[in-house]
């Protein structure tokens, strides 16, 4: 039977306050409006993301996940891209391909992507509803749920043949950290890179860099066991600060005569962009943010590091324009230039999903996708 139209009841995972568990309940999905696509979640992954909004500041009740890939059960009117048993990867960063942003060969923040702030839908409403309370969506994908209804210009359609519980990778994870080496570092060939955070998304940067020649990538984490996946994936030394009496900037100017060529930040933390900036080549040293900061976080930088030609550079999603570049990664990934299994750590069904968050908040897991 047809649910095309129809309210859906499925679970979902719901933060109903801040700095408490998720709570898997039965919600209502309505059917999508105009260019809007109703999907049914085939798999999600748990990103850091989803941690710091635990106890982040945003709107409540609230439906989490950004990082996921399922198969299209019904379109609303206008939509043109999908159609109902399409597979598609659901994408936090939208590209209408109409603002400065999407127009502008260089940019892909789509301005689009400030209706996100909101939790909800371009008309000021939420498809979805528990309790008869309304539910607010994340990062307008609110993928912890069985079904979901996004904006058309946040959907990627991907290859049939493509297995979808590793390509929700490359909705978030995998292509925000290769795309922050490939494009907005801009890594080149015979270079030294350092690599602050060893979870997904910085050994995806790793990754990056290795697809671009970097000669030399260090790895930096306080966690050891995150050591030997690093080395695996291209990473040719790991340090941790916990080793040194000095701080670890000065280490790796040590390290390598002058300072890194490219520094990556991938935990969110203001203190280690200060710290990335300083291990930085004082003459043409690239600093890339790639972990999240929380709202209002302040950065302290001694403004004697920027009198030198380093830059400090921010990152979303890689630097990709969101749908046009999803099917050239797929391609990618089809033809073997790159793996994501090694980033796979944990693979579980979604009632598991308190598991998997403690899985991740210890950091023993580097992804873990959950199964519908």
């Amino acid at each position: 039977m047809s649910t095309a139209g129809k309210v859906i009841k499925c679970r979902a995972a719901i933060l109903w306050k801040p700095s408490t568990q998720l709570s898997i309940e039965e919600v209502e999905v309505a059917p999508p409006k105009a260019k809007e696509v109703r999907i049914k979640i085939v798999a999600t992954g748990v990103c850091g993301t989803e941690i710091k909004m635990l106890t982040n500041k945003t709107h409540y009740p609230i439906i989490l996940g950004h990082e996921g890939a399922g198969i299209v059960e019904s379109v609303g009117e206008g939509v043109s891209t999908v159609k109902t048993g399409d597979k598609v990867i659901t994408l936090f960063l939208p590209q209408c391909g109409e603002c400065a942003s999407c127009l502008h060969p260089g940019g892909n923040c789509c301005i689009q992507r400030k209706q996100s702030h909101t939790g909800l839908m371009s008309d000021g409403t939420s498809r979805f509803t528990c309790k008869g309370k309304p539910i607010y969506h994340f990062a307008s994908t609110s993928t912890f749920s069985e079904y979901t209804v996004i904006k058309e210009i946040s959907v990627a359609k991907v290859e049939a043949v493509t297995p979808l519980e590793k390509l929700c990778l490359i909705s978030c994870g995998f292509a925000t950290g290769y795309g922050a080496a490939i494009n907005t570092a801009k890594v080149t060939p015979g270079s030294t890179c350092a690599v602050f955070g060893l979870g997904g998304v910085g050994l995806s940067v790793i990754m990056g860099c290795k697809a671009a020649g970097a000669a030399r990538i260090i790895g930096v984490d306080i966690n050891k066991d995150k050591f030997e996946k690093a080395k695996e994936l291209g990473a040719t030394e790991c340090i941790s600060p916990q080793d040194f009496k000095k701080p670890i900037q000065n280490v790796l100017v040590d390290m390598t005569g002058d300072g890194v060529d490219f520094c990556f930040e991938v935990i969110g933390s203001p203190e280690v962009v200060a710290t990335a900036l300083a291990s930085c080549n004082e003459s043409h040293g690239v600093c890339v943010i790639v972990g999240l900061l929380s709202y209002g976080d302040q950065v302290n930088i001694d403004g004697f590091l920027l009198f030198s030609g380093r830059s400090l550079k921010g990152c979303i999603f890689g630097g990709w324009k969101s749908r046009e570049v999803i099917p050239k990664l797929i391609s990618d990934y089809t033809a073997k230039k790159f793996n994501l299994d090694p980033l796979i750590t944990h693979t579980m069904k979604f009632d598991k999903l308190h598991e998997a968050i403690e899985l991740m908040k210890s950091g023993k897991c580097i992804r873990c996708i959950l199964l519908f």
